[in-house]
């Protein structure tokens, strides 16, 4: 599922790309969950209260308060920059000035159905394209999509009703799924992400200190570090940082 945000001051334009995305989401295999804001300020209201971030951002130009390309340079300066951004605009006067903001389409309205179909589905393969960064997920009876860099660590977590629990913890919130964890800790290692515990992956990206036999991440978790484990985990984590290292 792709989260996208559909930021018009507009409703009936919000609403009219939100069926626009629905009706494709009949067509094809892909899913949307989308979600609408009627100015640039409670877009970055949303990014700055730590809410779940989007996939896509679909942006109008013009808006009353600060316009959608004021909107899209506080997001970057956020640090936020695997958004896909496409703007609609009723002019073509901004379209130089997008660029600086890593703009992946900047269309003219009205836009029409086709066209931005042809679009999305270009971006959500794109998306797909991209195997090194995201992973799909099912949690809650759906498909989530997630980003490696989001990913803070893996926990199997004890549950009666539920065999195989895994919680994938990220910046954003938890997600409960279910899967064998060992298997997660091979696929993931060459993403710098190291099985720390029998129950405890982590993404060393994410560690902000070792003590005393447990570490310190960057959401303020803390986690056992096995007995057996303590020397592998820090002389893998010295070897990423090295790598890391300018």
């Amino acid at each position: 599922m792709y989260r996208v945000a559909l930021c018009d001051d507009e409703e009936k334009q919000r609403e009219l790309v939100k069926q626009m995305l629905l009706a494709l989401s009949v067509k094809t295999n892909l899913e949307f969950e989308c979600e609408c804001f009627a100015s640039g300020e409670q877009l970055i209201a949303h990014y700055d209260n730590n809410e779940q971030p989007f996939h896509i951002l679909i942006l109008d130009v013009e808006m009353g308060g600060i316009n959608g390309i004021q909107t899209a340079r506080a997001i970057r300066d956020r640090k936020h920059f695997d958004e896909q951004i496409i703007f609609l605009t009723s002019y073509p006067d901004y379209m130089v000035e997008s660029f600086d903001v890593i703009t992946f389409q900047y269309l003219i309205k009205p836009i029409s159905e086709q066209v931005l179909e042809e679009k999305i589905v270009k971006l959500c393969r794109y998306f797909e394209a991209q195997d090194k960064k995201w992973m799909i997920i099912k949690s809650n009876y759906e498909e989530v999509v997630l980003r490696y860099d989001d990913i803070i660590g893996i926990e199997a977590a004890k549950s009666l009703t539920i065999k195989s629990k895994l919680n994938f913890i990220t910046t954003s919130q938890t997600y409960e799924s279910r899967g064998i964890l060992s298997e997660y800790a091979s696929a993931l290692k060459e993403f710098h992400f190291l099985q720390i515990h029998r129950s405890i992956i982590i993404n060393l990206s994410h560690v902000k200190k070792f003590a005393s036999g447990a570490v310190l991440m960057s959401n303020g978790a803390e986690f056992p570090i096995g007995r057996s484990k303590v020397k592998e985990v820090k002389d893998f984590y010295t070897k990423f940082m090295i790598m890391r290292a300018p």
